[in-house]
């Protein structure tokens, strides 16, 4: 009888093998991002946004090793769901009546007014429609954080994305500097001048940063009017995954729409729940650093998926474009701010 060859069963890999290069990476650049913010004048940039740049050099200069993609890619999708469902622990319902009905109707429409000028005006300008809506959504809601939600629940392009992000980043910036020289012309109350920073400056820390230059009082008007915008995130961009694909909008063809953006309904369910369970600040602080350490990663994961010759390729409209919608917030939320404050 010959002899009948022995075979062994494949030795099964464990899914994290694969993962672990490419999560190390957006890891490791999300720590030195973390880490740069020690040095002076670096810390008003968020670590998100030093997490794009870092990410962007990598792809351009040196490109990302073949064995990283499948976490690269892992970190760019499920790390920044989990991290966007965190977030929610950092809201409550108590923050937003804080500032009243009438100071919370007028940040709404000032985000929604924001949201439609800039996808009008890029369509004037000649901006793509998918680069556009990424641009209002930065600028209306919270900045890179927002543009990246967006993204994903929209199928939007990476580079797209990238733009947007430096767009609101940019602007962002200069509204940090500029709002407490504004302050000194316009003679705001303190809550007045914390509402407006907070519901028209882009990335939190930009937003806070500035209101606290008018005092404590400001400040925390500031953050709760900005924490407020964040939390309108969930259901602005839940719509928008929904009428993406139907406005011709949505970057992925094949798909008749987007995926509905589950993600965003954890996060609303976690900030409803420390909104009837006050979680203790001891438990909130870290899972707020970690939520902020998993946007990072997929902030650096976006960077390493992004061509910088693709970005110069769509000139300077839609940079044009980001101004004038930082323009629009602005006045806008003043306007609001003069009326109801």
């Amino acid at each position: 009888m010959a002899d009948i060859p022995l075979v062994l069963p494949a030795r099964r890999t464990s899914p994290f093998v694969g993962l672990a290069p490419g999560l190390a990476l957006t890891g490791g650049v999300a720590a030195v991002a973390f880490a740069l913010r020690l040095i002076p004048g670096v810390s008003v940039l968020s670590p998100m946004i030093l997490s794009v740049i870092i990410g962007v050099v990598i792809h351009n200069l040196a490109g990302a090793p073949h064995a990283a993609r499948e976490g690269v890619a892992f970190s760019l999708r499920r790390v920044l769901r989990l991290a966007i469902v965190l977030l929610g622990l950092q809201i409550t319902a108590r923050q937003a009546a804080e500032i009243g009905a009438p100071g919370l109707a007028g940040i709404a429409v000032a985000l929604l007014a924001t949201l439609g000028f800039t996808v009008l005006a890029g369509r004037a300008l000649g901006v793509p429609r998918g680069l556009a809506l990424l641009i209002g959504v930065g600028t209306s809601i919270c900045g890179a954080s927002a543009v990246i939600a967006a993204k994903t629940a929209t199928a939007g392009k990476d580079e797209d994305a990238a733009y947007a992000i430096a767009c609101v980043t940019l602007f962002g910036t200069v509204a940090m500097f500029g709002y407490p020289l504004a302050e000194s012309v316009l003679h705001l109350a303190p809550r007045a001048y914390g509402v407006w920073a907070g519901a028209s400056i882009h990335e939190v820390a930009h937003a806070v940063a500035a209101a606290f230059q008018g005092g404590g009082e400001a400040g925390e008007f500031g953050a709760i009017a900005k924490l407020t915008r964040v939390a309108m995130m969930a259901p602005v961009i839940i719509a928008l995954g929904e009428v993406s694909a139907r406005l011709g909008v949505a970057g992925d063809g094949e798909r008749l729409k987007p995926p509905f953006p589950w993600f965003l309904v954890g996060f609303l369910a976690l900030a409803a729940f420390n909104s009837l369970v006050a979680v203790p600040h001891e438990i909130a602080a870290p899972i707020g650093v970690a939520a902020t350490f998993l946007l990072s990663m997929a902030m650096a994961a976006m960077g390493l998926h992004t061509d910088i010759s693709r970005l110069r390729a769509k000139g300077l409209r839609p940079i044009a474009l980001g101004l004038l919608a930082s323009l629009f917030i602005s006045g806008v939320s003043l306007l609001m701010v003069r009326l109801i404050l």
